[in-house]
């Protein structure tokens, strides 16, 4: 009997052993750089994080993806395009997302090459809570500009009247709302008024991180904050993704494009503002097209990117970054017009296939 348990405790020290040194052997990782890791059923979990723009149309797109492909699981948080820089730079995350691409500095202070990979285009939209107006507002660059800088106080000012000159605006204190997180949204935004409006761009300028004069506005954190602040505060005006509008059910101002044209934002005024964007976008594939021409090209639009380091220190998780990045500009464009985005122009298509191709992993391509 004692022999008999000896036996049976020395077969399953043994088996255990046989069993660890399979796993050591075979490289399989409880962990990872990043926080990715397998799913514990012989999947893989991949990590993003950065833009809010982005987030209706990423949590669609890892939904679907994830149906057609149980075993890799796509978490995405919204937590800016500056927090989704940082992320891809101090690799915490295994993708970024972003609105505005990386500057030179960004890029050099990462430890590796990351390319802009471009996955969907976009509206930043002026949205507004203002009681009693029912059709759209029409807004000049210089009306938004003066808003924002806090030259117009009250929304039944003259400037904004010449434009509405049908609507019942009330004598009410204008509160605008801003990001005051790193945003890619400021970004397009801001690109789109430095671009009509001297006075902003000698005074604030393209940037993520927009400084208001002192006492103008309310800051809030992501599209998600302020849309919460124009839903729940009368007089108030805000820009977000258009998608964040239209869920709420909140109005968005028909803007004032380069041909003069007050255009509404949609995904076919979007498309039209990128029309000659595939022509004109460099080899690294970072542009911004606010402000584009054409008669029904949408002035305040953008683009995208998922950041990525050019060769993944991970292969499974690598190739299935690369499968995903596939499938979302190919077949998941058929998701996108129902939330309100754009997809990208065909010729700017064939260029993001470069690039996901151009992925590696140790040298070795990871999308064939």
């Amino acid at each position: 009997m004692i022999i008999n348990k000896l036996i049976v405790k020395v077969t399953s020290f043994l088996l255990l052993c046989s069993v660890a040194i399979g796993m050591a052997c075979s490289g399989q990782k409880t962990g990872s750089e990043g926080g990715s890791s397998s799913t514990g059923s012989g999947g893989v979990q991949i990590q993003g994080s950065g833009s809010t723009f982005v987030k209706p149309m990423m949590d669609k797109w890892t939904s679907e993806f994830g149906k057609l492909n149980p075993t890799i699981k796509i978490d995405y948080q919204s937590t800016g395009s500056g927090a989704g820089i940082k992320a891809i730079q101090n690799r915490t995350s295994d993708f970024g997302a972003t609105d505005a691409a990386m500057t030179d500095d960004e890029l050099k202070q990462a430890p590796g090459e990351i390319v802009h990979i471009p996955v969907v285009l976009g509206a930043v939209v002026i949205t507004y809570n203002l009681e009693g107006v029912t059709q759209p507002l029409r807004l000049s660059p210089e009306v938004v500009s003066d808003i924002y800088l806090g030259k117009i106080k009250k929304w039944n000012d003259e400037k904004i009247k010449k434009d509405n000159a049908d609507a019942q605006l009330p004598d009410a204190t204008i509160t605008p709302v801003f990001r005051a997180d790193g945003s890619g949204t400021s970004d397009v935004f801001t690109d789109y008024l430095s671009k009509t409006v001297p006075e902003w761009k000698e005074k604030i300028g393209r940037t993520k991180n927009p400084q208001l004069p002192e006492g103008v506005g309310i800051g809030a954190k992501g599209n998600e904050g302020v849309m919460g602040q124009v839903k729940n505060t009368p007089n108030t005006i805000g820009y977000v993704e258009l998608t964040f509008a239209k869920a709420n059910k909140l109005p968005t101002a028909l803007i004032k494009n380069s041909s003069g044209n007050f255009v509404e934002p949609n995904g076919e005024s979007v498309s039209a503002a990128a029309a000659e964007i595939a022509a004109k976008i460099p080899d690294d594939l970072r542009t911004q097209f606010t402000n584009a021409s054409g008669a029904t090209a949408y002035p305040i639009s953008g683009i995208v990117y998922v950041l990525a380091y050019k060769d993944q220190a991970d292969e499974a998780r690598g190739k299935a970054l690369a499968e995903f990045l596939w499938w979302a500009t190919h077949d998941g464009t058929k998701f996108v017009a129902d939330l309100h985005y754009a997809p990208l122009p065909a010729g700017l298509v064939s260029k993001v296939e470069g690039k996901i191709k151009s992925l590696t992993s140790g040298g070795k391509p990871l999308k064939q």
